[in-house]
């Protein structure tokens, strides 16, 4: 059964791209042109009205979500006796394929939501500061495999959303540099008991072999509240990589120091050949492996055509 099929057997229901929009009601967009272009990643089509249209609506369901969660919380206060506990952050999982739009969808929502009557406080993390040095990489044999599972320490990454969802204070995420191709060494963001978490990743949905003794297994995506995937068709993921990556030799990899700063000098023909073998060798691989087949994990899904626009969501029923 593809429960990606607008079926009855679906678990999730269907909406195009125009009735999403219909969901916005008449809450008032906040967001101006300037602060989108500023937000949105290179070779992103995203504008006004595709986020007044998509993300606006989906802003508006988070933010219930969100109440909710906090009229639970008190319930739970009054059931347990124990006035002194404290809520947790609400934690947004976002996932999907390199080049789909992660970044982009995170930096929007964490900007609408950051703009509810409520003004909650909302912080975003990247699984990429989790990612192992590259020194550790290249002594595990493990550079051609980066943003595989095995190349991010789990382990940390479960520890501070463990330490985020316990209510504790300033807790502290590594950093990574996209211009160093590296983890920052000493570098940490600091997070500091948000109202929202919204947590961005590849692989952030993924489970791991359950144990046949039935011990605990925690999972990232156990942190979780609410977790989006960002869908498209290979073939536009594809494209939309390659021509970041020309684009990027134009621009980024220019400059001295820039991790990626040889294929600046190679010719537009060799650039392209070694675009399309990383994307074949390495993020196509990673897709069909890892994260595509945790889409059907995901609470909302994000369809994108090939102009990297949204044009379907799908929303897990309840």
């Amino acid at each position: 059964m593809d429960q990606m099929s607008p079926s009855g057997l679906s678990p999730y229901r269907f909406y195009s791209a125009q009735e999403w929009g219909g969901f916005r009601a008449d809450e008032r967009l906040t967001l101006t042109a300037e602060e989108v272009n500023r937000l949105r990643s290179m070779g992103d089509a995203i504008d006004l009205d595709e986020v007044a249209r998509i993300y606006l609506p989906i802003s508006r369901l988070l933010s219930s979500h969100v109440e909710s969660m906090q009229l639970l919380f008190r319930e739970r206060q009054r059931f347990l006796r124990r006035p002194e506990l404290r809520k947790t952050p609400f934690i947004i999982g976002i996932a999907g394929s390199v080049s789909v739009g992660k970044s982009t969808t995170a930096r929007i929502l964490k900007e609408l939501l950051a703009r509810w009557p409520s003004s909650p406080k909302v912080d975003l993390i990247t699984t990429d500061g989790f990612l192992y040095p590259n020194a550790v990489l290249e002594a595990e044999g493990l550079m051609q495999r980066k943003g595989f599972p095995e190349s991010y320490d789990v382990g940390a990454i479960l520890r501070f959303l463990s330490d985020i969802k316990a209510g504790a204070p300033e807790v502290r995420a590594p950093v990574y540099s996209h211009f160093h191709y590296d983890v920052m060494r000493g570098e940490t963001i600091t997070v500091d008991r948000p109202d929202i978490l919204i947590f961005e990743g590849l692989n952030v949905l993924q489970v791991r072999e359950m144990p046949k003794d039935g011990k605990a297994v925690p999972f990232v995506s156990d942190f979780f509240d609410h977790s989006i995937y960002i869908d498209a068709d290979e073939a536009d993921l594809r494209r939309w990589y390659v021509s970041r990556f020309m684009k990027l030799r134009e621009t980024a990899f220019r400059q001295e120091g820039s991790f990626f700063h040889r294929y600046s000098k190679v010719s537009h023909d060799e650039a392209l050949v070694i675009a399309e073998g990383l994307w074949s060798n390495i993020n196509a691989r990673n897709l069909y492996e890892n994260i595509l087949p945790t889409r059907p994990r995901a609470d909302l899904i994000l369809r994108k055509g090939g102009l990297h626009r949204v044009e379907q969501v799908a929303l897990r029923k309840i």
